[in-house]
């Protein structure tokens, strides 16, 4: 059991850090944020929908394994648990793929809106020169999301994986996947706004990426994640609040 959950968690990391090189590699293929184009090529990168949404989930992957890896390991010791019996089990691979297709259609949602919004950047000049205070509003949000129940309450089926596993396990391929998408839509819940701010600050923008993956890693696994997480909120609106006062000071305006 212990070499089994050893190579699981290495599998999981060495994913992460192989979705991180990429992730790298294709930042610096980027042009810098101050040098993008404005409107739904500045948000998207120019990308198409393929390509951003193949990108988004080698993010997902990066940033989001790592604080997932306490429910994939439980879930892969029970699996091993019930193959050891000789009864029908379902590989952890299943439930991992139900995780990310929650992140990937959130980027789907979030393509489309990146879409939407550089739409109208671009056919009103007035909207375009306040979207860095809408990205300033943007963080304002995020902070605020954070000290909200919603956000107490999924955070706290993130951080029990006993009490997921308990509420929600269902047996077979297809309930395990949907136990995937089930775990997926607390994470979801937890943490999209973090995600959405990297949209102002800079979708490639890999300290930002860096800073929101490991405070999500924080605020799910260690004892004090709680506060973290409520620290983090009092921390991002305050620095919303100044961007949207002084939006130079927004990196995608640098």
């Amino acid at each position: 059991m212990a070499r089994q959950r050893r190579a699981i968690l290495a599998a999981l990391l060495a994913l992460s850090a192989v979705s991180w090189a990429v992730v790298l590699w294709q930042a610096g293929t980027i042009r810098p944020a101050g040098d993008m184009a404005s409107g739904a090529d500045g948000l998207t990168m120019g990308m198409t929908a393929p390509i951003f949404l193949a990108i988004w989930v080698v993010m997902m992957a990066a940033m989001m394994l790592p604080s997932a890896a306490p429910m994939i390991l439980m879930f892969d010791a029970i699996q091993a648990g019930r193959s050891r019996q000789g009864r029908s089990f379902v590989p952890t691979w299943v439930f991992v793929g139900g995780y990310l297709a929650v992140w990937a259609g959130f980027g789907v949602v979030a393509y489309a809106t990146a879409l939407l919004v550089g739409s109208l950047s671009d056919s009103s000049p007035d909207l375009a020169m306040i979207a860095p205070r809408v990205g300033g509003a943007v963080i304002v949000a995020a902070g605020l999301y954070q000290l909200t129940p919603l956000k107490r309450a999924c955070l706290s089926k993130c951080r029990t994986p006993t009490q997921f596993v308990l509420s929600s396990w269902r047996d077979g391929l297809l309930g395990t996947f949907r136990m995937g998408l089930g775990h997926g839509a607390y994470c979801l819940g937890c943490c999209w706004l973090l995600f959405v701010i990297l949209f102002p600050l800079g979708i490639m923008n890999v300290a930002a990426m860096a800073v929101v993956a490991l405070l999500v890693l924080a605020e799910k696994t260690l004892p004090v994640g709680r506060r973290i997480s409520q620290l983090v909120g009092v921390v991002l609106v305050p620095v919303g609040l100044v961007i949207v006062l002084l939006p130079r000071l927004l990196p995608t305006t640098m």
